[in-house]
Order: C-alpha cells, then sequence, then structure tokens
C-alpha cells in the first residue's frame, strides 16, 4: 500500500502536533500515566487516520475504448434527469459518486479524450448529500471528448469536511482514462453528466470503485 503525495503536509502536522502533545504530556505530567497514555493513544489515532485516508492502492484498472470508469470509490447516491447549466446547457443524466472519509480519495479520468473544458469555482463546504452542493460548493468541472465525439462532463465537489481541491489537468490536455487527474480531501463528491438515455450499469445505492467499476457505455 502506497501514500499519496497528497497526505505529504497533513502527515507532517499530525507528526509535529503528536510530538508536541506527547512532549507537554511527559514534562508537564509526569506522574499522571492517563495523561502520557492519552497523548499517545490521540497521537496514534491522529497518524493512523491520515495513513489510511491518503493511501494510494496498487489496482488492476479496467479499460475500454467506449467504458465510463468510475472516476472514485464511494457510494452512487443520485441517478436523475437533471438541466446541466454551465457547459452543455441541456437535459443530462446525472449521477453522483459520494466518497466517505473512509473511501480511498484519489480521482481518476472515467474515459480517454481530451480535456475540452475546466474551470475551478470557489464556494461553500455544504455536505455532499446536499443537491445545493453541486451547484453552491467549491468545486470543479472537467469535460473530456472522446474520440467519438462524446463528451463527459464531471466535477469534484467538496464537502462539508473537505477544505481542498486538487487537480492536475487543463485545457488541452490529454486524458489517459483510469490516470489520476485530482484528489479531494476529506470527504466529498464526484458527479458526472451523460446524455440524456444513457444505459447505466448502476444503481442509486451501489458502491463503486475507482479505475475498476464500469458506469455506463458511450
Amino acid at each position: 500500500m502506497k501514500f499519496h503525495k497528497e497526505g505529504w503536509p497533513s502527515l507532517l502536522i499530525v507528526l509535529v502536533f503528536s510530538a508536541i502533545l506527547i512532549f507537554i504530556a511527559r514534562h508537564f505530567f509526569p506522574t499522571f500515566a492517563i495523561a502520557q497514555w492519552f497523548a499517545y493513544l490521540a497521537s496514534g489515532f491522529l497518524t493512523i487516520t491520515i495513513l489510511q485516508f491518503f493511501r494510494n492502492p496498487t489496482r488492476k484498472f479496467t479499460l475500454g475504448e467506449n467504458l465510463v470508469i468510475a472516476p472514485a470509490d464511494g457510494k452512487i447516491v443520485v441517478v436523475e434527469e437533471t438541466n446541466e447549466g454551465e457547459y452543455f446547457k441541456d437535459k443530462r443524466l446525472q449521477v453522483s459518486i459520494f466518497m466517505s472519509p473512509t473511501n480511498v480519495h484519489i480521482n481518476r479520468y472515467p474515459i480517454a479524450g481530451i480535456v475540452s473544458f475546466f474551470k475551478y469555482h470557489p464556494g461553500k463546504f455544504l455536505v455532499a448529500y446536499d443537491p445545493k452542493s453541486s451547484t453552491d460548493n467549491e468545486r470543479t468541472t472537467v469535460v473530456v471528448k472522446h474520440k467519438n465525439g462524446s463528451e463527459i462532463l464531471f466535477r469534484q465537489i467538496a464537502g462539508a469536511l473537505a477544505r481542498r481541491i486538487v487537480w492536475y489537468c487543463k485545457e488541452g490536455d490529454v486524458a489517459e482514462q483510469c490516470q489520476q487527474m485530482g484528489f479531494i480531501k476529506f470527504g466529498s463528491r464526484v458527479d458526472l453528466f451523460f446524455p440524456v438515455g444513457t444505459k447505466l450499469n448502476v444503481k442509486i445505492g451501489d458502491v463503486v470503485r475507482g479505475s475498476q467499476t464500469v458506469l455506463a457505455e458511450i
């Protein structure tokens, strides 16, 4: 199991905090075993939490020229027709993946192609289950154009705990299917928008794995 590069700053902060906490417990409360045990347990818990959150597991990717692969781990919480008003400006089929703090938070390209559109939006930090999070929260909008002309739009959306979205793409980049395109820290959501009528392989409540679960075929 590898550790993701986005986690090093958080791990450093936790290690420094843990060292200070243990120093205070040992220096100011040398006779209070409870204080020292609390410092050790709290430090261990925080360190393990960071290590598991920023894990970067090695996986065998599912690849397919006309397949749309899940861009993130999580649970399908939305499958509905909706108006997409930023790029397509028409009705689309929305599929949303909720990523809990226990999921792997790496985001990947769902299809291969060219990044035809990218935009970052600062915003609020509503809970990711809130329907307004798709339009009000901090988010990115990424559109990948497949060689057959189809375009898939997907958004990284910050959640109530997330305070930073990371992306590695810009307009004009070549998108390789299942390649890392970003990371969202501490709970979040990814929305995808398909043409109406797209036959999906998932439904609400399904658990999906980034780079492995086939969402649909274009």
